[in-house]
């Protein structure tokens, strides 16, 4: 089989040295007071978090995987063992890109996509919340960025309608990966806050039937003054996906978010989104909160969904399917389970594109590599468990 992206950044001879120190699942704490830098000796006095200079853990899932994911002291982006960061196609892995999942641009380009992008299962598994109410499965992707939420409803057997990003460099890799999913026409490159922009996404949808629109716009500006404040611009991204919602007029909308909008201006921050989707005719349920590796993600990472329908469709908090201290569910995916059987690389090393052959693939590696698809992976973690 082939894998992508399988390459690494070097570390500078700095980090090097302080990587040696860090054991797996150690931290900054196991740096030597030797080293002492104006961050480590900031870090040292205020007590930062325990992911600084973090080396992973083979028997846990990974924490949030961010778009630096290439330096050592951003987080903890150490290969459990190896003394190097995380290759792309490792932190793609961990997010849950499928191996065949091809990102282009820069290196640089490439660390961003892979850090901002929403990871496919999680996306997968909300499209299973609406799925169940839909008869047709139509979406749109406001916001797409290279394709992970869009990813997780093409799983899901969801067809892509229309997306549109504003940098042309992450938009590549989510043309180059989902063009045999639409026309060429269906991705539409340019600022959403321009008419012309918003008129081709309505065009493109034309006579078509919308079943989802989905994004994750930004929402900065909620700390403030509300989204209604007309002067501050980080919020114009948020009213256009309202217009859009407005204009296809989708059965479902689906947001997404980071966890802190929930506590934007002591949560009027929420309810003003709420309202200004209700204003449009639409029921929206609660914000669900959702930790990615609840869904089968390696990976602990928190995210916040809004869903809203034109019918009085209610979601409550999900279930996991996946636990670490529940023994009625399977265990959550681990580090070891998603990269342990990638080929070494060293410091600095790897290629774009290399053939490997896999040694006793865990489950993990066969749905990665769409050997199978989801619901087999789940029925075969519970059978593994013994829960079947």
């Amino acid at each position: 089989m082939k894998i992508y992206n399988h390459e690494v950044f070097k570390m500078g001879k700095y980090e090097a040295e302080l990587a040696k120190h860090i054991p797996e699942g150690g931290n900054w704490k196991d740096i030597p007071l030797d080293f002492d830098d104006v961050r480590l000796e900031s870090i040292r006095k205020t007590g930062g978090r325990t992911t600084y200079y973090g080396r992973l853990r083979w028997d846990k899932p990974s924490y949030t995987i961010a778009t630096y994911f290439n330096r050592v002291g951003n987080g903890c982006n150490l290969h459990p063992e190896q003394m190097r960061v995380l290759s792309n196609r490792e932190a793609a892995r961990l997010q849950s890109f499928p191996d065949d999942f091809v990102f282009t641009g820069s290196k640089a380009s490439q660390y961003k996509q892979i850090g901002n992008a929403v990871p496919p299962l999680l996306g997968r598994f909300v499209s299973s919340l609406i799925k169940p109410y839909l008869t047709s499965y139509n979406f749109v992707d406001l916001f797409a960025g290279c394709g992970g939420l869009s990813e997780g409803f093409l799983m899901n057997g969801f067809n892509l309608i229309a997306a549109n990003e504003f940098d042309k460099n992450i938009f590549s890799t989510n043309i180059y990966n989902h063009a045999k999913y639409a026309d060429e026409d269906a991705f539409i490159l340019g600022d959403v806050t321009q008419d012309d922009v918003k008129n081709r996404i309505i065009a493109t949808c034309g006579e078509k039937q919308v079943d989802v629109i989905i994004g994750g716009p930004p929402c900065q500006g909620f700390s403030t003054a509300g989204w209604r404040n007309p002067d501050d611009k980080r919020n114009q991204l948020f009213k256009e996906f309202v217009f859009l919602v407005n204009a296809i007029h989708p059965r479902f909308f689906v947001m997404e978010n980071v966890l802190g909008i929930l506590s934007m201006r002591g949560g009027d921050a929420v309810k003003e989104i709420i309202e200004s989707f209700s204003d449009l005719g639409y029921f929206v349920s609660n914000p669900i909160k959702l930790n990615a590796a609840d869904y089968g993600v390696p990976q602990r990472r928190k995210r916040v969904f809004i869903i809203g329908c034109l019918d009085m469709v209610t979601f409550e908090q999900p279930k996991p399917l996946f636990s670490e201290d529940d023994s009625r569910l399977p265990d959550y995916v681990t580090v070891r389970d998603a990269i342990g059987s990638l080929p070494v690389v060293p410091d600095g090393g790897g290629e774009k594109e290399m053939e490997v052959e896999l040694n006793n693939p865990s489950l993990y590696d066969r749905l990665m590599s769409r050997e199978i698809d989801f619901d087999t992976f789940y029925e075969e973690s519970k059978k593994r468990m013994g829960h079947v």
